[in-house]
C-alpha cells in the first residue's frame, strides 16, 4: 500500500478523515485542525508539508491549471452530490490499496464515471 500524508479540505466529511486516519493515514483535517483558512492557505500548506489535498471544491482545478499552483503530491477532487460520511474515506482508502494509482503532479477527478487524472508539471 502507497503510504500517503493527506490533507483534507472543509468539505471533507471528519468521519471520513477519522477512517482514514484508523486506518493508519496521516490526515491533516483542516475542519478540525484549521477551520476557515483559504483555499490558497491549504495549497502552501500542502506543498510544504508534502501533502495530497482531498476536496469537494472544484476550485482547486482552476488554481492548478489556471493560476499555476502545482502541489507535488496532487489534488483528489471528489465530485459526489449524495453519499454517506463514511463513503469518501472509503474510496480514498481502496485508491490507495490500488498498485497502479499514482497521485504525484496528478489532479484526479472522482465521480460515478469513474476517475479521470490530468497531470501537471
Amino acid at each position: 500500500m502507497m503510504q500517503a500524508r493527506l490533507l483534507a479540505n472543509e468539505n471533507f466529511p471528519k468521519t471520513s478523515s477519522l477512517f482514514l486516519r484508523e486506518k493508519g493515514f496521516d490526515v491533516l483535517a483542516i475542519g478540525m485542525d484549521f477551520p476557515g483558512i483559504s483555499d490558497i492557505e491549504i495549497l502552501e500548506m500542502a506543498v510544504y508539508q508534502s501533502r495530497t489535498i482531498l476536496t469537494f471544491d472544484r476550485d482547486y482545478g482552476e488554481l492548478i491549471f489556471r493560476n499555476n499552483f502545482r502541489p507535488q503530491f496532487g489534488i483528489i477532487y471528489l465530485r459526489f452530490k449524495n453519499y454517506s460520511p463514511i463513503f469518501p474515506g472509503e474510496l480514498i482508502y481502496k485508491l490507495f490499496q490500488r498498485e497502479d494509482f499514482q497521485v504525484e503532479n496528478t489532479f484526479t477527478v472522482i465521480d460515478e464515471n469513474g476517475i479521470r487524472q490530468r497531470v501537471y508539471k
